[in-house]
Formats: C-alpha cells, sequence, structure tokens
C-alpha cells in the first residue's frame, strides 16, 4: 500500500513539482492550496505524511503545524516544512514545542501552561525537553541521568533524583503533569494524548 503524502504549497508550479516527483517514486500525493484547505483535507482524509510550506497565504505553516499538533487525531501525523526562507534564523533545530496546553520556548527557557508561565529549574526545564523530544517512547532512569545530568553511569548520583525531579515537575505542570507516565520497571513516558 502506497504512503498518502499531503503537499502544501501555494506556489502552484512548486506543488505540481513535488507532486510529481512523489507519484513517480510511487508516493500516493494530493495537494492543498492553503492553510485552512490543509486543515480540512487532513480531518476528512489523514494522510501518512505531510510536506507543509511555511509561507502560505490565510494561515501559514507554522500555525497550521501548531493546529496539528494541538488536536490528537492529527499530533502524531509526521510533518516535513518546506519554504524558500535562507536566511540563517530560519534554518536550524526547533525552537520550541507544543503539546497540549504545553507551550516550551528552547530560545527563551520559558514553559507556559494554558497560557501562564510556569518557573522552573534549569534541570527540571532539561528534564520536560528530554521527555518531549521523545514523546511516546520510555526513558529509563540511566538515559535522563546521562542527558540531563551528564552521568554516563547510573551509579554516578543517586537515581531517586530522577524521581524526584519528575514529581516537582509534575506538581509544576498541574493537570498536564498526568502526561508524564511512570512505566514499572522501565523509566518514564511523556504522552501526547491526555
Amino acid at each position: 500500500m502506497a504512503t498518502h503524502v499531503l503537499v502544501v504549497e501555494d506556489e502552484p508550479d512548486i506543488r505540481d513539482l513535488v507532486v510529481f516527483h512523489l507519484e513517480r517514486e510511487g508516493f500516493t500525493a494530493r495537494s492543498a492550496r492553503s492553510g485552512p484547505d490543509a486543515l480540512r483535507q487532513v480531518k476528512t482524509s489523514p494522510p501518512d505524511l505531510i510536506l507543509l510550506d511555511l509561507m502560505l497565504p490565510e494561515l501559514d505553516g507554522l500555525e497550521v503545524c501548531r493546529r496539528l499538533r494541538g488536536d490528537p487525531a492529527t499530533a502524531s501525523i509526521p510533518v516535513i516544512m518546506l519554504t524558500a526562507r535562507g536566511e540563517e534564523v530560519d534554518r536550524g533545530a526547533p525552537t520550541g514545542f507544543s503539546v497540549g496546553k504545553l507551550r516550551v520556548d528552547l530560545a527563551r527557557h520559558l514553559l507556559t501552561v494554558a497560557g501562564r508561565e510556569v518557573a522552573l529549574t534549569p534541570k527540571e526545564f532539561d528534564l520536560l525537553r528530554a521527555l518531549l523530544e521523545a514523546r511516546g517512547r520510555v526513558l529509563t532512569r540511566e538515559v535522563l541521568l546521562d542527558r540531563v545530568w551528564g552521568y554516563a553511569r547510573a551509579e554516578e548520583i543517586e537515581s531517586r533524583t530522577v524521581d524526584v525531579h519528575i514529581r516537582r515537575l509534575r506538581e509544576k505542570l498541574g493537570a498536564e503533569g498526568r502526561r508524564i507516565l511512570t512505566v514499572k520497571g522501565a523509566g518514564y513516558r511523556f504522552e501526547e494524548s491526555g
């Protein structure tokens, strides 16, 4: 069965060219000309992958992506951003995460929950970031100790440190803290649909 790809691009020449090449490689491709058109199509027939232009009329690509990520029915659809923008500030790693009522701004080290700013310690912020980057996957205490505290071996630090920080993080996140699940005997997982 072919992978279904939705190409969201307002420039007809670019859109047609991308669809042509995808179909030539065996994908099933359809297209949308605007953000609202894309959201309608995704709702009626969810694709396996979305190629999304950043600079769209009516609703830009970032806002389309935010809405997709904010809806549990579409949050897990992979999105690849396309852009003709070439400035240095436009390139690079993601600047944040948005899951449910959580908004994480990596550049400013800022967390908001339901529009309210929440103060986190640097370690709590790094812990949340590690969990968000691995959404849906279990991270062991050892992996978290390595990623957040820089310890290669769990013996170097008390592993309860992770548990204590997870508890504090859950408290600070309020109702959204329920998304951080304990997987008995394995570690922790951040659940997107909560």
